[in-house]
């Protein structure tokens, strides 16, 4: 089975759901065993995490690259887990984010299972996509000690390398107004007009004109709008959350004072995750952009990424971690999809990495395992 015909799939088990998830993860599990891997299976939560290390079985203390993908996918229409082709694309709900990659990311495990000077580890989990993010099964994960050398999520990047990713800030916040009479919303103050109105403000303070070297500015987006308890009646409360993925250089702290500055609006609560930021000249990053230029046309770029990603678990346990994943477009859309010849050359990519890394940390003179800095630190 190739990637391709692998993706398509992983495509067809809907995983926005737990049974979908449950059954996806029992068929990743029962593929890499047939390819006599040996599997380990975790339960987070009720959801199911699978594992597999290869590699480097002989070696005390080998060089370790963990190569992390997810299952779970945003919900869609039952038609957009129908796979089909058009052309080079696969086109279907997580065929881009992430499933393509997750397909490449298997079959580069069994093509790299008996390399003798490189650990390589494998994790599935099943809940990279979930509004839950107090208890993530990676970062439980990592917290439980976990580790290696350098990490490599599959998430998408058009086949370049992701070294910095934006920090998120979640904000639920209350506007208040005064309540009449739905015939005379004159003699009332209509919360939720006021609240688009504090939006339309988020939009328009400092933090979000500022920019970086990989960034030309944060993001910020209405996600979610509550407000209103009777038809007839002018509403005097709103709540909204607002999702802002600010730059590595900026200071939630900064933007979230910028925020309770606003009139009539009060912070509930909120959750911030930091930026993902590695060096450039970190050796598994350059060892991985050779392995690229192998596989590909022209140079491996090192990019940011606007969303979050679980890099930022091994980021904060002092664990190099890039994104690195195929070419498509439209994840979390309604015509998601991936490159077919780009599943190959990930696939490609990722079995010269592991190939090449042992020239790279004997050029570079370490074996591996203290090469921990972060460029800038997080912020």
């Amino acid at each position: 089975m190739d990637e391709r015909v692998l993706a398509e799939r992983l495509i067809t088990y809907d995983t926005s759901t737990l049974d979908g998830l449950h059954a996806a993860a029992g068929f990743v599990k029962g593929w890499l065993e047939s390819r006599d891997l040996e599997v380990k299976s975790l339960d987070h939560d009720g959801l199911p995490v699978v594992m597999v290390d290869v590699g480097a079985r002989n070696l005390e203390d080998p060089p370790t690259v963990i190569l992390h993908g997810h299952l779970d996918v945003v919900p869609a229409y039952a038609s957009q887990f129908e796979p089909r082709i058009e052309g080079d694309r696969l086109i279907g709900r997580g065929a881009y984010d992430m499933k393509g990659a997750l397909a490449a990311m298997m079959c580069a495990i069994k093509d790299v299972a008996d390399n003798e000077h490189v650990r390589v580890r494998f994790v599935c989990v099943p809940d990279e996509e979930s509004e839950d993010v107090s208890s993530r099964s990676t970062d439980v994960l990592v917290a439980g000690g976990y580790r290696g050398d350098f990490a490599l999520t599959g998430e998408p990047t058009d086949l370049h390398i992701g070294i910095q990713a934006k920090g998120v800030l979640a904000v639920r916040a209350v506007v208040s107004g005064v309540a009449a009479h739905g015939s005379t919303p004159w003699l009332g103050d209509n919360a939720i007009l006021k609240a688009h109105d504090a939006f339309r403000r988020i939009e328009t303070l400092p933090f979000s004109r500022e920019s970086s070297d990989l960034f030309d500015r944060p993001s910020i987006n209405l996600a979610r709008i509550e407000g209103g308890d009777a038809f007839n009646k002018v509403p005097d409360r709103c709540t909204m959350d607002v999702d802002i993925r600010y730059l590595p250089t900026q200071d939630p702290g900064e933007i979230l004072a910028q925020i309770r500055a606003i009139p009539d609006l009060e912070v509930l609560k909120c959750f911030t995750r930091a930026p993902a930021v590695v060096s450039r000249s970190n050796p598994y990053v350059r060892a991985l952009r050779e392995g690229i230029g192998r596989s590909i046309e022209g140079e491996a770029l090192s990019i940011g990424r606007d969303g979050a990603s679980d890099a930022i678990s091994f980021l904060e346990a002092g664990i190099p971690a890039v994104e690195f994943g195929p070419v498509g477009a439209g994840h979390h859309g309604p015509e998601e999809w991936v490159s077919i010849a780009s599943l190959r050359r990930f696939r490609q990519a990722l079995t010269d990495f592991v190939a090449l890394l042992p020239a790279w940390l004997e050029r570079e003179g370490t074996d591996g395992p203290d090469l921990h800095a972060v460029e800038g630190g997080l912020a």
